[in-house]
């Protein structure tokens, strides 16, 4: 044995016929790695280890570096191993035979150790028939037995996928395995999602003659949806010049599987604690699950305002966060998304629910009409809503599906999911924290915000649209003083800031602001009234850069208005004419600056007409300011926006709300009023 040298690939070797099958047991003692006793043929299989010597010793040969790898690994993790050796001798390159081995670690008398199961052909001729004969065989018969009573299955593959059993299992896992019939391979027994991955380890097994050794999910009984994680290990065998076959076992892994891919998925989300926000938690939640647990994942932020029994999701709390490759994209969702009532219930409940259908059938009375139709895209076959919860709250709902014919997940995949979900635990807990003070912050604000008048011969709206982040409320107000002679005085401004001193300070400006207008009358010039303001809060408040637009609308021609305005450092107000393109009023290189940056700075005021059916738009940045895009291009969009929408005929409050941003681009406050015209008719002129 100490000259053989070992080989795990090639081209199929010349075998001679040695006999029967023998095997052998041994204990190795720790640390030293120690043989201290073996039986059967372990000393035929493995001759140059005879007991009391260190395997470091007895195995230093280039045949031995597999064996001795395997007993080092299974002494320092303590899990049982497998390991598959081609022994060849001679000039010749005459095989001697092939040994298999599986190494477990066991308690013995001598404290911790490794019990050894060896198996190879004879290395001497075959004994004859007689008394020789029964004692090989009863050889035989004790290792089957041996093998019988250890968790695993002995099994045979041959290279096209045909498996044979030669010896039963009393483990219950891989005795509950499916078994093909007559016209099916074993490989349609592999889980779906393993399959392009074991079938790549089985061509490189077949291609290159060399151990299999992998963990995989076989199919259970007759149950299409039940898998379970066992691991296989297997060794070509070469019969002389023929193909060879693979002779292994499979023992059940599923509880060493879970514990690996839990901490595997643990270790993703370490980062999560530190995310900078909630969207960017949910992208790493969901980098960690998909495709590996489930193909796609959504997560939504339940309102907590609107109470349990609303199905009605504002876009904002909306995050579409992953799925795999190959599916189709999940698509947009409206500004009152619903999920359906069976989020209701998991929301209620704070339950997980599992809903599987055949593929693309799902249950459309359960779940929201753009919930159903993608699913029906893409072949779902399952639908898991998760609810992620949060000192007793419902703060969050994680929809998860499989799809293009991959089964539901199973009890552990579900486990698992939940495991992830609840390291959202501190991100969403500090959102929690930030939506208490911006929903104080935004009650205060909309406090000031009053519903603009009603305004002879126009039309008169106004919106106010907070940032989509957290916190994230601030200075952005508007207002509409109606004057005693018909006039109407109109603001837009903004404070810097996003947090609740912004909207304290909006609150102090915006009824100063309201104060000097009514105080300056028809005949005020809005240049003066913003100097006047300057004045104000510089001298009574703490400085704040503040922009603004203040302008008057008077009586003027019979088919229209006069239209004064200044403008401190805003953007340009849009006019959108009844019979022409849309246009601002003025350059936006032609503004005043912005109030609180100096004393005295001089104002001036910009004068237009509107006319019957004519509409002015007063609007804050959050409406055309998109991060890393140049501003100009941002306003000349509104206008084309704007021409498009007019177009349509559509009332002005709906007009108004067609020129927001979509949702994901809405990043910063918005505020807008705007007021049209009534258009003149014949009797009228």
């Amino acid at each position: 044995m100490s000259s053989d040298d070992v080989r795990a690939a090639g081209p199929a070797p010349r075998v001679p016929d040695h006999g029967a099958l023998v095997s052998g047991t041994a204990l190795v003692t720790e640390p030293s790695l120690r043989l201290r006793e073996r039986a059967g043929a372990f000393a035929e299989l493995f001759g140059s280890w005879a007991p009391g010597r260190p395997a470091g010793t007895a195995l230093a040969h280039d045949w031995a570096a597999p064996l001795l790898e395997l007993l080092r690994r299974v002494r320092a993790e303590r899990r049982p191993g497998h390991v598959g050796l081609l022994l060849r001798t001679g000039r010749d390159g005459c095989v001697s035979g092939a040994r298999f081995v599986s190494c477990f670690p066991v308690d013995s008398p001598y404290g911790p150790a490794l019990l050894l199961l060896a198996a190879g052909p004879a290395t001497s001729p075959a004994p004859p028939r007689g008394a020789a004969g029964a004692a090989e065989r009863h050889l035989l018969e004790r290792y089957e037995t041996l093998l019988s009573a250890l968790p695993q299955t002995v099994w045979t593959l041959a290279p096209d996928g045909t498996v044979t059993l030669p010896m039963a299992a009393t483990a219950p896992a891989p005795a509950g395995l499916w078994h093909p019939g007559a016209d099916a391979l074993w490989m349609d027994s592999v889980h779906p999602k393993d399959r392009d991955r074991f079938g790549r380890v089985w061509r490189e097994a077949t291609r290159e003659r060399s151990l299999v050794d992998t963990v995989v999910r076989v199919r259970l009984g007759d149950d299409p949806d039940r898998y379970r994680h066992l691991k296989l290990v297997a060794v070509p065998v070469p019969d002389g010049g023929a193909e060879p076959e693979w002779i292994g076992t499979v023992s059940d892994a599923e509880d060493d599987w879970r514990i690996r891919k839990r901490e595997q998925l643990l270790a993703g989300m370490a980062a999560v604690p530190a995310a900078r926000d909630l969207s960017e938690a949910f992208r790493m939640t969901a980098a960690a699950v998909v495709p590996d647990l489930v193909d796609a994942i959504a997560i939504f932020r339940v309102p907590q305002a609107a109470g349990y029994g609303s199905r009605a999701f504002d876009a904002p709390s909306v995050t579409r966060v992953a799925v795999a490759p190959g599916l189709p994209e999940l698509p947009p969702l409206g500004e009152h998304f619903r999920l359906g009532p069976a989020a209701d219930e998991a929301v209620n409940s704070q339950e997980t629910m599992l809903f599987a259908f055949p593929a693309g059938a799902p249950p459309g009375h359960l779940i929201s009409d753009v919930s159903t139709g993608w699913l029906r895209e893409a072949g779902a076959t399952c639908l898991a809503l998760l609810p992620v919860v949060v000192d007793g709250r419902t703060v969050a709902l994680a929809s998860a599906a499989n799809c293009r014919g991959n089964p539901p997940p199973d009890e552990t995949d579900l486990a698992l999911l939940q495991d992830v979900l609840r390291h959202m635990d501190g991100p969403l807990r500090r959102t929690l924290e930030l939506q208490s003070v911006r929903d104080m912050a935004l009650a205060l604000q909309q406090s000031f915000l009053a519903p603009p008048p009603e305004v002879e011969e126009a039309t008169l709206t106004a919106l106010y649209h907070p940032a989509d982040a957290a916190a994230e409320v601030g200075g952005d107000w508007y207002d509409a003083v109606r004057l005693p002679d018909g006039s109407v005085a109109l603001t837009i401004g903004d404070i810097a800031g996003h947090d609740m001193a912004a909207a304290t300070a909006m609150g102090r400006v915006n009824s100063m602001l309201r104060g000097l207008a009514y105080d300056g009358g028809p005949t005020a010039s809005p240049a003066a009234t913003l100097s006047r303001l300057d004045r104000v809060v510089q001298a009574l408040d703490t400085p704040s850069l503040i922009t603004a637009v203040h302008a008057l609308l008077r009586p003027g021609p019979r088919d229209g208005r006069r239209l004064v305005l200044s403008n401190a450092g805003h953007p340009p107000p849009l006019l959108i004419p009844s019979d022409a393109p849309p246009r601002f009023l003025h350059d936006p290189a032609r503004t005043d600056p912005p109030l609180c940056v100096a004393d005295s700075v001089p104002r001036t005021d910009l004068h237009a007409v509107l006319r019957g059916g004519d509409i002015l738009v007063l609007y804050t940045d959050g409406l055309v300011e998109v991060p890393g895009t140049d501003i100009d291009h941002s306003l000349q969009r509104l206008c084309e926006r704007a021409e498009t929408l007019s177009r349509r005929g559509l009332p002005l409050p709906d007009l108004i709300r067609s020129l927001l941003p979509a949702f994901p681009d809405r990043r910063d406050d918005i505020a807008v009023i705007a007021l049209q015209t009534s258009p003149r008719t014949r009797n009228d002129a």
